[in-house]
């Protein structure tokens, strides 16, 4: 039911403008390198803490690929600085911390396994925080990203 007092239209387009406005004020382009910089170490991080962890306890190779595969699928995709790429590499980091938080517990004194849970948090983070600030950014420069398949 539309509002009869003269008030409501204004509040209402206030709030439309507040939200567009903030929406479309740019995070600065040194954050939004900061961020895609930290995600590039933490997954270098955590690649190499699963590959020291895989060493240490000698596994098998099908077991070095199960740690790795995961992380190294995603490489091309992030070379290109496909947002996709970033999107999917937070969801995988949500099975290496459920498995690393697991293993914390087992061995709370392992600083490997204390380092790996430090690194796939901030790589989840960043990862996160790249996507959303490059996507804003393309969304107002009017670039759409599409995969070829779409």
């Amino acid at each position: 039911m539309p509002c009869a007092r003269p008030a409501c239209g204004a509040i209402v387009r206030r709030a439309v403008d507040m939200s567009e406005a903030k929406q479309a004020a740019p995070v600065s382009a040194a954050w939004r390198a900061g961020a895609a910089r930290l995600t590039w170490l933490c997954w270098a991080a955590l690649l190499l803490q699963q590959a020291v962890d895989a060493g240490v306890h000698q596994a098998p190779w099908f077991i070095w690929l199960l740690k790795l595969l995961p992380l190294l699928l995603f490489l091309p995709g992030m070379l290109n600085d496909n947002l996709r790429s970033f999107i999917w590499l937070c969801f995988v980091c949500l099975g290496y911390f459920l498995i690393l938080v697991q293993r914390v517990f087992a061995q709370p004194d392992s600083l490997l396994v204390i380092g790996g849970l430090i690194a796939v948090v901030i790589l989840f983070i960043a990862a996160m925080l790249y996507v959303r600030w490059r996507a804003r950014e393309l969304r107002l420069q009017g670039v759409s990203q599409r995969s070829p398949g779409e």
